[in-house]
């Protein structure tokens, strides 16, 4: 039997390699070459963790944490080392809650500790950072079910529990930290000596595990409080408990048992009534000019369409001007960094043009407003006018809408503005966080598919572009709003998980897309697959899997 394979490292001529080399020991020739330490690698094009070997001819290329999967299983590692560290200080019972993500670090929360957070962070930071002296190893053990279950009730991981009993296979993978097990869906870091930089800084009513920069591993995100978002995480916490649903697990067990149109009618109720209250704070204020915001696949247009009608209900009559009809020819878009064109860009905004033509509408003047062909990539006039009656608002939509500097005709105090994003309210389980990022990229990968035609592998590979638009143009100005909005469901990638596997499945392994296909597929397989056929045609759901009311 052959004892060796040839590997094609890091683009260069192949080598003879012995089975029994780890990744890790292959990488260590090549550490030099990245800033930062190299922590998984990509083998014909699947993602590795760094103890494995290789038993065929490979491809093999190695990523430290500026790859976005590295970076996950870093989050993910650190994640782990914390918890094993809460637990030594504090009890094996001790429950941790990772709850959402702030800046790109972690905002955790300790149940029942009988000590102040302030006082009890040091002695966890010092346990985290006496592990990752010793350099213990993180390892990757294959268990039962049974003996799964066993050690989540030895550490008090009860959701740990509810969330194996819908698993469909006999066995299970959970990660061994010294004396500590726990499962996490992802990939880990071969060992607690590639995690040495991070912070555990108090918060609220818990704490921000801080990461490093994704560009260099030497420096941590930022710690800036965001109130609001914060305070639609609380709201987010508050509908979970309503609904009796905190991760997936529970989720299942209601579906399970029948109740999943009760969840559907509960969560678009939660909705509409806090669009009503929206709907009021704009009236009682006698605002003019809305302006609505918010990452792609928030749901935008469905949101200023429900808006319209609660608007309506108060005796108010709303118009809807999408910002991007406002956009210069295509002729003028300017260029990014990478020499793409950036159409999110905020210098394609025709910035003139839009407060020249809200000027008007505020005097009662009769405007024509104009209209972008996006298949021409030209503005357009077909006398569409408008003029604003007494109780007549402007609803205006688009990624710049919380600028100051697009409406600068306007005073801040007679715009009303709403940030709206599907803040997710729901985890796999307490150190299993669902990304906001990775719902809101199957919202878009399933509604490219069915409204624009788009294969998936086109909207995954545009999607870093994307988020790097958002990034620059909305979420800096996200904390400026008046308002914000969670337009995530707790049912919806029960839904979506229908639509999307399809697609991810059609991607092959010789696609650049195919890592990220994968990975959401094993996300997505922890959710019941459900049927939409109970889904209102009014729903911002509809706006992504089709049949909705309003024109998206």
């Amino acid at each position: 039997m052959e004892k060796t394979v040839q590997a094609a490292i890091m683009g260069e001529c192949p080598v003879t390699v012995s089975k029994a080399t780890t990744l890790a020991e292959l990488s260590k020739p090549y550490e030099n070459r990245f800033k930062n330490p190299v922590v998984l690698a990509q083998v014909n094009n699947d993602i590795q963790e760094l103890y494995k070997t290789l038993q065929d001819d490979s491809q093999v290329e190695f990523l430290d944490i500026t790859n976005p999967h590295a970076f996950r299983a870093y989050q993910r590692s650190l994640a782990f080392l914390m918890i094993y560290a809460a637990k030594t200080v504090l009890g094996k019972g001790t429950r941790v809650i990772i709850g959402h993500s702030m800046n790109r670090n972690y905002y955790c929360e300790i149940e029942g500790c009988e000590e102040e957070i302030p006082e009890v962070l040091p002695k966890i930071e010092k346990v985290m950072k006496e592990t990752t002296e010793k350099e213990l190893d993180i390892e990757k053990v294959n268990i039962s079910i049974e003996e799964a279950n066993a050690i989540s009730k030895e550490f008090s991981l009860n959701d740990k529990i509810e969330f194996l009993n819908y698993r469909r296979v006999s066995q299970v993978n959970f990660y061994k930290l010294d004396w500590f097990y726990d499962y996490f869906y992802g990939p880990m870091v071969p060992s607690t000596k590639h995690l040495g930089v991070f912070k555990l800084s108090p918060m609220s009513n818990g704490f921000v595990l801080q990461f490093p920069s994704r560009q260099d591993s030497s420096v941590l995100n930022p710690l800036k409080p965001l109130e609001k978002i914060s305070q639609i995480y609380a709201e987010s916490r508050k509908w979970s408990r309503i609904l009796r649903v905190s991760n997936v697990g529970e989720l299942n067990t209601i579906i399970s048992s029948g109740g999943f149109g009760e969840i559907i009618r509960v969560s678009e109720a939660l909705h509409e009534k806090k669009i009503g209250i929206i709907a009021d704070m704009i009236r009682e204020g006698g605002k003019k000019i809305i302006l609505i915001a918010g990452p792609s696949s928030s749901g935008k247009t469905t949101f200023a369409n429900r808006l319209s009608i609660q608007l309506r209900v108060n005796g108010l009559k709303p118009h809807i001007i999408s910002l991007d009809n406002y956009f210069f020819g295509r002729e003028l878009v300017p260029y990014d960094e990478f020499g793409q064109p950036d159409y999110e860009s905020f210098d394609y905004m025709n910035r003139e043009q839009l407060n020249c033509d809200l000027q008007k509408l505020l005097k009662g003047e009769k405007v024509d407003m104009p209209t972008f062909d996006f298949f021409n990539g030209r503005v357009e006039y077909k006398g569409d006018f408008l003029q604003l009656a007494e109780d007549d608002v402007l609803i205006l939509e688009g990624i710049h809408g919380l600028n100051e500097k697009l409406t600068y005709s306007v005073a801040r105090e007679e715009k009303f503005k709403v940030f709206i994003s599907a803040l997710t309210q729901l985890n796999i389980d307490d150190h299993n966080r669902i990304s906001t990022t990775d719902s809101r990229l199957i919202r878009r990968m399933v509604r490219d598919k069915n409204f624009r035609g788009m294969p998936a592998t086109r909207t995954i590979g545009m999607w870093p572009s994307v988020s790097r638009g958002e990034d620059k143009h909305i979420f800096p100005y996200q904390e400026e709003a008046d308002v914000m909005f969670n337009s995530s469901l707790v049912y919806e990638l029960c839904v979506l998980k229908h639509h999307a596997e399809p697609l991810l499945f059609g991607i092959g392994k010789d696609s650049e897309q195919y890592t990220e296909a994968r990975r959401l597929i094993k996300f997505l397989d922890s959710f019941f697959g459900m049927s939409s056929e109970s889904i209102p045609n009014n729903s911002i759901l509809r706006e992504f899997i089709g049949g909705s009311c309003f024109k998206v």
